[in-house]
């Protein structure tokens, strides 16, 4: 597992996630912060990276949530 940055697209803050898993399509990723299913967000391995991937959440269980990945 490894530390990414997540933002969502209303918002300038980064929140910290460790990615469980990721796949061709998508990622599972676990998260302090409270996602809700089907809300969009983008994801980058590096703290403030200008390109980050385009993410929606399809499924949560608790603190983790699985994320597909868009465009």
């Amino acid at each position: 597992q490894h530390t990414a940055w997540l933002t969502f697209d209303d918002d300038f803050v980064s929140h910290e996630c460790q990615v469980l898993d990721v796949s061709l399509n998508g990622a599972k990723l676990v998260a302090e912060i409270g996602v809700t299913i089907g809300s969009r967000f983008r994801l980058s391995t590096v703290p403030h990276a200008l390109v980050r991937q385009r993410c929606e959440v399809v499924w949560r269980r608790g603190k983790m949530f699985g994320a597909m990945f868009i465009g």
